[in-house]
């Protein structure tokens, strides 16, 4: 069937079947030119294309990597975080797939309508609150007698934790993230209707030797401003954006006032090491290039010039004479 991929043992059954005859090559075209049925389930409605997707991955994968030296900062040990998978499902089905208890961030994205939530499996978030009280990241599961204390230090910490996000979605849109809610039970949490298409990004999370998920779920009524964003034309698109004319005058000024490293190059020459170590004050080195040879003038080791040596004044100084044509620099 088209969009299939057959395996080695199945085309030679398939090429068996026509050989013998058990199977007519004109009864099979007939069969894949008539139309077919595909089942679609209204529940599980797919309002994201593939390509938007892979967009969202990308966005989140950058963001994996910022909380990973975010983490790594706070908390002084090995952390590593990294994108596990990206489905649009149900908002439904994502609160039946998490802990029955576990810990909820509940975020608003201004200017984007909705709210985003970050779930952390107790695992992880307790390990990361042992580590930041001085422990050694160790991991317990009591998140449903949490202490004022407890979610304190949490929601602070993945509150600083979630201004990453900035960055992460920086070439799409500006975003201002604020904790908005804080819940352990995911049945007390309805950000939208249960039959809602929401995308959720699962990040694979190492802190030191305890391992976990945390899950990024965005419903689809926050990304629906932005989903022209998310295609891949809109990365590929070749509009330049013009600079501003004073950014040109100032960037000019700064070029202008750039030193650079100018050598009259006098000549050259090759000694042996012998020749080398007998060298004492008062010896003399003969150089390749007469005295009334023009000179190669380099602009940071590079020849630009050819000139001749003199004097402006009481000072030393090289006349430009020609410029030196070739090498990369050179257009013609």
């Amino acid at each position: 069937m088209p969009g299939e991929v057959l395996s080695q043992n199945e085309i030679d059954a398939l090429l068996s079947a026509l050989s013998t005859g058990e199977m007519d090559a004109d009864e099979l075209k007939k069969e894949q030119s008539e139309k077919k049925v595909k089942v679609y389930d209204f529940k599980r409605a797919l309002r994201f294309s593939k390509d938007q997707i892979r967009s969202l991955t990308r966005i989140h994968e950058n963001f994996a990597r910022l909380l990973t030296t975010f983490f790594s900062a706070q908390l002084r040990t090995y952390v590593q975080i990294t994108v596990g998978s990206a489905d649009q499902i149900p908002y439904e089905e994502f609160i039946r797939s998490i802990p029955k208890m576990t810990i909820l961030n509940v975020f608003e994205v201004p200017p984007l309508d909705g709210r985003i939530l970050m779930e952390v499996n107790p695992n992880i978030a307790y390990a990361l609150m042992d580590r930041m009280m001085g422990g050694k990241g160790s991991s317990i599961n009591k998140v449903d007698n949490l202490t004022e204390i407890e979610t304190k230090i949490m929601s602070a910490t993945f509150e600083r934790a979630f201004e990453n996000y900035i960055e992460a979605w920086g070439t799409i849109v500006e975003i201002d993230p604020l904790l908005a809610d804080f819940e352990v039970n995911p049945q007390f949490l309805q950000m939208v209707s249960p039959n809602e298409t929401v995308v959720v990004i699962s990040l694979n999370t190492t802190i030191g030797e305890t391992s976990g998920m945390m899950n990024i779920c965005i419903p689809h009524v926050v990304l629906e401003p932005i989903i022209p964003k998310l295609s891949v034309h809109y990365y590929m698109q070749t509009d330049k954006k013009e600079r501003v004319p004073e950014e040109l005058t100032r960037l000019e000024k700064h070029i202008q006032h750039s030193e650079v490293k100018v050598i009259g190059e006098l000549g050259t020459s090759e000694i042996s090491i012998q020749e080398f170590l007998m060298l004492a004050a008062g010896d003399v080195i003969e150089l390749n290039k007469k005295i009334d040879q023009p000179l190669l003038i380099k602009v940071g080791d590079i020849p630009k010039f050819i000139g001749q040596p003199g004097k402006a004044g009481k000072k030393l100084a090289i006349q430009v004479l020609d410029v030196v044509k070739g090498g990369d620099d050179d257009d013609e």
